[in-house]
């Protein structure tokens, strides 16, 4: 079973990779609409992100 810690952490890893492959676009004068779709998935990703963590927060308080 994966750990809390995991969790969190896969979720922060993926929202900084997303961000990472947007400035790269954004750096070589890229695609504005993968830039875009980037943008959007970076966006749902902080939201899961966000919800991983109160939910990792909330389940040890209990």
């Amino acid at each position: 079973m994966i750990s809390s810690n995991t969790l969190v952490l896969l979720a922060c890893l993926a929202v900084a990779i997303v961000l990472l492959l947007g400035l790269v676009n954004m750096m070589r004068g890229g695609s504005a609409n993968l830039s875009q779709r980037l943008m959007r998935m970076r966006v749902l990703l902080q939201f899961v992100a966000v919800v991983v963590i109160m939910g990792v927060v909330w389940w040890r308080s209990a």
